[in-house]
């Protein structure tokens, strides 16, 4: 999953959602260095991808990929299935989206000190409004274009939003089986860090 759908997993409360998007930029051993409750929210990030990766739905949504994609299928999943949440928004959470997405603007901009690439990011992610713009497709070729900087192999991801465009229904239906499942797990597993 993306930053999208670890923030709304996550749960509502402001150290869940910072240790929410905390899980991506956190590595290592977490042993105090961050408050309980965002230590808790990081653990739970990291279950949420152990699920993710593990779980046989994602496996026959990375499948449908071309072999010569299946490297980078996992990443694209990730990115479609937060577009599939925010197009699907109202399905999934009883809070307008954009008011969800102010509301973690909010909560980053209050944080005084975030963590890594996370303090670098986080102005352009409210500014550009990242999170609720992931409802629409095209926005999807810029967050590509991104993460191809980021990559040593950039060629890889060539080609991969047209691939998602031609896959764009049956990965749509994974996500509507997969999705309910991730949220009771997540659910679940809040329940028991908490």
């Amino acid at each position: 999953m993306n930053y999208l759908a670890h923030l709304h997993l996550g749960g509502d409360a402001p150290p869940q959602l910072l240790g929410s998007l905390y899980g991506d930029f956190v590595k290592g051993p977490l042993a105090g260095r961050w408050p309980t409750e965002i230590e808790a929210a990081i653990r739970l990030h990291r279950r949420i991808d152990a699920f993710t990766d593990s779980h046989p739905l994602q496996a026959r949504a990375r499948a449908r990929f071309p072999a010569a994609r299946r490297r980078t299928a996992g990443m694209l999943l990730d990115l479609f299935f937060d577009h599939c949440l925010a197009r699907d928004w109202a399905e999934y959470a009883a809070q307008p989206l954009d008011h969800f997405t102010r509301e973690v603007y909010r909560v980053l901009a209050a944080e005084a000190e975030l963590p890594g690439r996370l303090a670098l990011m986080a102005p352009r992610m409210a500014a550009q409004d990242w999170l609720g713009s992931y409802r629409e497709f095209a926005v999807l070729e810029q967050v590509i274009a991104g993460m191809q900087r980021r990559l040593s192999r950039p060629q890889l991801l060539d080609g991969s939003l047209a691939e998602l465009e031609r896959l764009y229904e049956p990965l749509s239906e994974d996500f509507r089986a997969f999705y309910p499942e991730l949220m009771t797990f997540a659910q679940s597993e809040r329940r028991e860090l908490v």
